[in-house]
């Protein structure tokens, strides 16, 4: 009886992966239960610098923080990629920390400065900030329920191949083939259960934010002015692609060939 042995490696599969990823639901729920008691009115303190991470992660807070230094005048953003330092003094220690990632000289490329600047201290403060309360999603979390949604999808793939298997192989005399494919069924019907459930009661995930970030975040954009503040936060809520000067823009997305400098 070897379709017997398939069988529970079949059921070996799907309930190893729904336990993984009901463990994984459960924590990410207990997670955003916490996060629910974060004050709506939080929406109303989000800063640019918080936005810009919940909404793109390190590098939008580097960004962010260079086009509002460009826009002040303080920073010099050329469309040829480069960065020039026009007031040394940062305002805050976001600031600060892209002024020290162009260097002591005062002008670099604006891709080492991003790459840089996204991973300076300060910035790790400001996700560890956020991260506990709640608005940020903690590192692994999206990626461990998405892992295990994918183990789910692959557990179902495999008992399908091995009831096909199974189904191929010859049977014990008096074993109905129907009957065999019932018991293959059940582990089949568990794994597509749990993908149901995921796809309508699991909250959903960004790269940064939590589901209690997405809300701040969509309550910020509701409530941006046509203004410079504005602006500021359409670049930090949409990146680079937000900003209407061809010329800032170019700064960003400027590369060079390969015989350049």
């Amino acid at each position: 009886m070897f379709w017997v042995l398939l069988l529970l490696l079949a059921w070996a599969f799907a309930g190893t992966a729904c336990t993984r990823l009901c463990l994984a639901a459960v924590r990410a729920a207990a997670r955003d239960a916490a996060a629910a008691a974060v004050d709506q009115e939080r929406a109303h303190a989000l800063t640019l610098y918080e936005a810009a991470f919940l909404s793109g992660g390190p590098a939008r807070v580097a960004d962010v923080t260079m086009v509002s230094m460009a826009r002040q005048r303080r920073l010099l953003l050329a469309h040829t990629g480069w960065a020039t330092v026009v007031d040394p003094r940062g305002h805050d220690e976001i600031e600060q920390s892209v002024i020290g990632a162009i260097g002591p000289e005062g002008q670099s490329r604006i891709q080492p400065v991003r790459a840089r600047a996204a991973g300076a201290e300060a910035v790790r403060r400001l996700a560890d900030r956020l991260e506990r309360a709640g608005l940020a999603v903690p590192d692994g979390a999206a990626t461990t329920v998405a892992a295990a949604v994918r183990q789910v999808r692959a557990g179902a793939l495999a008992v399908a191949v091995l009831g096909a298997s199974a189904l191929l192989l010859p049977l014990p005399t008096g074993t109905p083939r129907l009957l065999v494919g019932l018991w293959f069924a059940l582990p089949l019907i568990l794994s597509l259960s749990c993908l149901v459930i995921t796809r309508f009661e699991v909250q959903p995930y960004s790269r940064w934010a939590s589901p209690a970030g997405l809300r701040l975040l969509g309550t910020l954009t509701r409530g941006a002015a046509g203004d410079e503040r504005s602006f500021l936060t359409s670049v930090a809520v949409r990146g680079i692609r937000a900003i209407g000067e061809p010329e800032l823009r170019a700064a960003f997305t400027h590369r060079d060939q390969p015989w350049r400098e």
